[in-house]
């Protein structure tokens, strides 16, 4: 989906009424999520979500995979779990899977992507092992994540968007900013 075409979706809540909106930012591992999530909270006052460390916090797994190096999620635990944070919305949700959260829960969905060139330093510098750093350089070049969103939300929210730089990072959390200023004026209640 090019980026542009959606940047100015001001997108009514689907399923629920809010004051505010609720954003999910997604991609493989190493494309950037936490920082823009972290930046993007900043610039609209929404507060960040990030699932991977509530993931740990809360319990919300079956153990360790071993051989990647990480948690086995309880998705129905996470889910229940978060359900009451997002309803009143004003969340902007941070994790590297899409298609687990029920689609009422977001106004708007942005997956990342990296530039393999860039996205290769990123893992290894986090100390993945071989194994780990393969499948997610495979699931970027196969755009899994983009995918899944287009699968599983709908078109019109989801908004792909590049996260090569601190330069792009910037330009991507002044355009959540810019829309999210938009889905407010777009859903002010008549008083």
């Amino acid at each position: 989906m090019d980026s542009d075409s959606d940047s100015d979706y001001g997108g009514e809540a689907p399923h629920y009424p809010r004051d505010l909106p609720n954003i999910l930012i997604t991609g493989t591992p190493g494309t950037g999520k936490t920082t823009t999530s972290e930046m993007a909270a900043e610039a609209t006052g929404l507060t960040h979500i990030n699932v991977g460390d509530l993931v740990k916090a809360k319990a919300l797994h079956e153990g360790l995979d071993k051989d990647y190096d990480t948690y086995i999620l309880d998705e129905d635990k996470l889910i229940d779990e978060m359900e009451d944070m997002v309803r009143p919305g004003g969340k902007i949700v941070d994790f590297h899977s899409c298609d687990i959260f029920p689609e009422r829960w977001f106004d708007l969905v942005i997956v990342l992507r990296t530039d393999n060139g860039v996205l290769y330093p990123r893992l290894e510098s986090r100390g993945y092992n071989a194994l780990k750093i393969n499948e997610n350089m495979e699931c970027e070049i196969m755009q899994v994540v983009l995918e899944e969103a287009r699968e599983s939300y709908a078109k019109e929210i989801v908004i792909e968007l590049q996260s090569d730089s601190i330069e792009q990072m910037e330009e991507n959390v002044s355009r959540i900013k810019a829309w999210k200023d938009q889905w407010m004026i777009n859903n002010r209640k008549d008083e």
